[in-house]
């Protein structure tokens, strides 16, 4: 069932689509056949979702982002912005490549910034941060910071956000991470 009061009278809303509880929908955007977005989402304005996009809970789309067949959103996700996600790795214009799509997963948490491009065939990890204007290539790990064309790990970040120093001590929770071979994770302690 769709809560009308959510979604602006600009936006269209294709037959077979599901969308969750308090989610808003913004001026000009188009949800596309067999998509599903879950509870407590924005989708900003001239978004285009679709056909058949899973968007999870508590996710943020910002203006101008198109989601394609092919790329799964998992929850708490931000996309800034005009950031840009590729379906196949060798578009012509003269070839028909829609069977072709490669997959793309956002994992729970990751943050991507305004006017990043993802080339398709990847996976953002969990909490992991992709800066704007970056040119994403390959996997990105959970907890990464990431920047440039191609995107390079320059450090970590914490599941609130926050740049990880060689401390690798959260300034705004005092959570404390530890680093294991070219990994991240929570140690599940506060520094006091």
């Amino acid at each position: 069932m769709i809560n009308n009061k959510n979604i602006h009278k600009t936006a269209i809303i294709d037959k077979d689509v599901k969308i969750g509880d308090d989610t808003k929908i913004w001026h000009f955007s188009h949800i596309v056949k067999g998509s599903i977005i879950g509870n407590n989402c924005t989708i900003g304005q001239n978004v285009m979702i679709g056909p058949n996009v899973n968007i999870g809970h508590n996710c943020k789309v910002q203006n101008n982002v198109s989601i394609y067949n092919g790329i799964t959103i998992e929850d708490d996700v931000f996309l800034g912005p005009s950031c840009v996600f590729t379906n196949v790795k060798t578009p012509r214009a003269f070839i028909d490549r829609s069977q072709e799509f490669i997959y793309t997963t956002i994992k729970k948490g990751a943050s991507i910034g305004a006017n990043a491009t993802l080339v398709c065939g990847i996976e953002i990890g969990e909490f992991s941060m992709i800066a704007a204007g970056s040119v994403v290539t390959k996997n990105v790990k959970p907890y990464s910071l990431v920047i440039g064309s191609p995107a390079k790990h320059i450090g970590w970040v914490s599941k609130t956000g926050e740049r990880l120093d060689e401390n690798l001590v959260c300034e705004r929770t005092g959570v404390v991470y530890k680093e294991i071979n070219g990994e991240l994770y929570e140690s599940n302690k506060k520094n006091d």
